[in-house]
């Protein structure tokens, strides 16, 4: 008996009903309405983390009664933020749920990560000053649970032109990133420039080798009369920008 209750649990299988269950599916239901409509009314205002998963969760488990999971998945990942970039596999293993259910909780950074972008609407923002460059980086790296390195291509007017992932790993490796860099600054006719790499581990500190590299890339562009104008940093909601400490990089 036991193991087809854990069964239905995973994969959502629907068992036959008796009164008992008829009820209690109708207690669910009205829940769930409750809910929708809660949402309609507030967004997320008011919910806490476990309710916004269990409301997350009615569209993979249509009939069930998610609050349960949804505690049992934050718990096992120690925060909602957590499991939310944690990797599928990972989900589907430690919580023994579906690639579906799995996939779906993960799609969630990723989704933020492209609305962001969209928002900012490439076509018109002008990076004239840190506190824009630096949330556009952080929405930037929504999401990203390995260390990246991006550059935003600028115009001569400060305009955002393009935005260009240079690699996925550390930004240790100066010559090959350089040869990189130069290449799509080139490629988007780029006046200036705007490096940002994020730490995925929390700590947007930049290492010896990020100041090392700053300075050796800043040098190198500025030969060929693009400006590095800023570093960014990013670790979660947090950012560094070497510009701030005026440190290699020609600011805003």
């Amino acid at each position: 008996m036991e193991d087809n209750v854990h069964r239905n649990y995973v994969h959502g299988d629907i068992p036959k009903k008796g009164k008992a269950q008829k009820s209690s599916d109708n207690l669910h239901e009205e829940h769930r309405t409750r809910t929708r409509e809660k949402f309609l009314k507030t967004k997320l205002d008011g919910f806490a983390d476990h309710e916004v998963l269990e409301f997350m969760l009615y569209y993979c488990y249509p009939r069930q009664d998610t609050n349960e999971i949804a505690h049992k998945l934050i718990n096992e990942f120690g925060s909602l933020h957590n499991l939310f970039e944690a990797d599928a596999r990972e989900i589907e293993r430690r919580c023994k749920v579906t690639e579906r259910v799995a996939i779906f909780i993960s799609l969630i950074p990723c989704i933020a990560n492209v609305y962001f972008r969209a928002r900012w609407a490439q076509n018109s923002l002008v990076m004239d000053n840190m506190k824009t460059a630096c949330e556009y980086a952080i929405a930037l790296f929504a999401g990203h649970k390995v260390e990246s390195c991006y550059i935003f291509c600028l115009n001569a007017g400060m305009r955002l032109r393009a935005v260009s992932l240079i690699a996925s790993g550390t930004i240790n490796e100066t010559p090959m990133y350089a040869r990189e860099i130069v290449s799509e600054a080139l490629k988007h006719q780029s006046t200036a420039l705007i490096i940002t790499h994020n730490h995925p581990g929390g700590n947007a500190v930049p290492s010896p080798q990020d100041e090392v590299a700053t300075e050796k890339l800043a040098f190198l562009l500025r030969s060929l009369n693009i400006t590095v104008i800023d570093h960014i940093v990013v670790a979660g909601n947090k950012c560094y920008s070497f510009a701030s400490k005026n440190k290699f990089v020609e600011g805003y």
